[in-house]
C-alpha cells in the first residue's frame, strides 16, 4: 500500500491542486452574490417567476423559461433575490419586490445569492444588506447654466474617445446639482457618449442650451460594472437629485367627492395619459397637493400605462372612500420622455418628497395567492389592457401548498 504525503507551504497552500485553502465565509457556506443585468424587449418576458413559499425565507427565483432572457444570463432556480437596481429588497413585503422590477421596464439589474448560502447566512444571522456595494448607482443629474456656465470642466486622454472625467466647481451649477467631482461621463441629455471625440462632445455641450443632462459615475461604480462585464444605463441611475419627482396623493373622500376631474389627453411622448383637472377649492384633492395639468402615472399602486380613460376611472373608484394616486407635473414628464425613461422607474418607497411609502396589491382575502395575469378583450375604442398592468390577486384551485405567493416576469 502507498502513502501519498501532502506538505503544506505557508507561502503557497497544499501542494494537492486538488485542495484550496478558503475564507471563513466559504467554510460557512456562505457564498458571494451574484449580479445580472436582465434586457429584454417589450414584447418578451425576463423569463422567471419570484415566488414567496411558506417554510422558505426570502424572494424565490423559479420556473426559469428555457432559452429566456433570465436563464442565458445564468439565474439559477432557488436563487434568493436581495438587489433591484441597487435597492435591498430582502426584507421587502412580495407584491413591493413585485412592483419594483414591473416598474423597471425593459431592463432590472438584480443581485441574488444561491439558496444554500442565503439559508446559510439566516442561520448564522448574518445581515445580508452587509454583503452587498453600499452604491452601485450611477447618478443623473440635471445641470442648469448661470453666468459662469454649466460649472464643470471635461478632460479625457488625448486621442481616445468616449473616456471623460469631470472637474467640479465648488459650488458652481454642477455641484448644486450633484455631480461628483472626478466622476466619469457616461451619457448626455440620454445619448451615450462612448463614441464622442473630445470635439464633439463640446459641440453637443454648446447644443444643449442652458440646460443638460448627465449620467455620471464614481470610478468605484464605473468599475463596478466594468469587472462584471455590465453596461452602466440611465434606468439605474440614483435620481434623487432631480428636480422632478414622481408625487404620491393620498385622497380621502368627502361629503363633495375627491374634488377633481379626470380627462384623457395627449402627452408629450405623442400618446394619450390621463390627466388631473379643475382641482376644487378646498376639496381632498387640494389638500393632498394636487395640481391641474398632473399626468396619473398609478392608481393604488398599479401602473395605468396602456389603460384608457374609463379603465383608469375604473380603478380609482374599485375603493369607495378613498384613492392613492402616483402623478407627475408637466415639466418631470417632459423631461422623462426626454431621456426615453418612464418616471415610474426612479419612485421611491419611501420618496423624501412624498414622506410616505408605495401602497400594496392588497389581496381579496387572507388566504395564500397566487398573482395571475389577465388581458381583457378588445373595447369599442379598440384599445387592450396590457398584461403587465393588469395583475389580479386570485384564489388558485391547482397552487401548491408550498407557494404562497409568486410573479412572472
Amino acid at each position: 500500500m502507498s502513502i501519498v504525503k501532502f506538505e503544506f507551504n505557508p507561502k503557497v497552500g497544499i501542494d494537492n491542486p486538488a485542495l484550496t485553502l478558503t475564507e471563513d465565509t466559504d467554510a460557512e457556506g456562505v457564498g458571494e452574490p451574484r449580479f445580472y443585468l436582465l434586457t429584454k424587449e417589450s414584447t418578451e418576458t425576463f423569463g422567471f417567476c419570484l415566488h414567496e413559499e411558506l417554510g422558505c425565507q426570502g424572494h424565490v427565483i423559479r420556473q426559469l423559461e428555457l432559452g429566456g432572457v433570465a436563464q442565458r444570463r445564468g439565474l439559477q432556480d432557488g436563487d434568493r433575490l436581495l438587489q433591484v437596481n441597487g435597492h435591498f429588497v430582502d426584507h421587502m413585503d412580495h407584491l413591493r419586490v413585485v412592483q419594483k422590477i414591473k416598474a423597471s421596464g425593459n431592463q432590472v439589474l438584480l443581485a441574488v445569492l444561491d439558496g444554500g448560502s442565503y439559508e446559510a447566512a439566516k442561520s448564522l444571522g448574518r445581515d445580508l444588506s452587509q454583503m452587498l456595494p453600499e452604491d452601485i448607482r450611477p447618478r443623473l443629474c440635471h445641470v442648469t447654466r448661470d453666468k459662469s456656465g454649466f460649472g464643470f470642466s471635461v478632460s479625457c486622454p488625448e486621442g481616445t474617445k468616449g473616456t471623460f472625467q469631470l472637474s467640479v466647481l465648488q459650488d458652481g451649477p454642477a455641484d448644486r446639482a450633484g455631480v461628483p467631482a472626478g466622476c466619469w461621463l457616461l451619457e448626455l441629455n440620454g445619448d451615450s457618449v462612448k463614441s464622442y471625440s473630445h470635439t464633439q462632445l463640446t459641440r453637443k455641450l454648446k447644443q444643449s442650451g442652458s440646460k443638460v443632462t448627465l449620467l455620471v459615475a464614481s470610478s468605484a461604480v464605473e468599475e463596478f460594472y466594468r469587472l462584471r462585464g455590465l453596461r452602466v444605463t440611465a434606468a439605474l441611475a440614483d435620481t434623487s437629485r432631480l428636480p422632478f419627482k414622481v408625487r404620491e396623493l393620498h385622497l380621502v373622500k368627502g361629503p363633495a367627492g375627491y374634488g377633481f376631474l379626470l380627462k384623457e389627453d395627449d402627452c408629450s411622448s405623442g400618446g394619450v395619459g390621463q390627466f388631473l383637472w379643475e382641482v376644487d377649492v378646498g376639496l381632498p384633492a387640494e389638500q393632498a397637493g394636487m395640481k391641474e395639468g398632473d399626468r396619473v402615472l398609478a392608481v393604488n399602486g398599479e401602473s395605468i400605462e396602456g389603460l384608457d380613460h374609463e379603465q383608469t376611472v375604473h380603478r380609482i373608484r374599485a375603493r369607495e372612500d378613498q384613492v392613492t394616486l402616483l402623478v407627475i407635473d408637466p415639466a418631470g414628464d417632459e423631461f422623462y420622455h426626454s431621456i426615453g425613461l418612464s418616471p415610474l422607474q426612479f419612485f421611491e418607497d419611501s420618496d423624501p418628497a412624498s414622506g410616505s411609502c408605495t401602497p400594496s396589491l392588497p389581496s381579496r382575502s387572507g388566504s395564500p395567492a397566487l398573482c395571475d395575469v389577465e388581458v381583457a378583450p378588445k373595447g369599442p375604442v379598440s384599445w387592450l389592457m396590457a398584461a403587465a398592468n393588469s395583475i389580479e390577486i386570485i384564489q388558485s384551485q391547482r397552487q401548491e401548498q408550498h407557494t404562497k405567493l409568486c410573479q412572472a416576469f
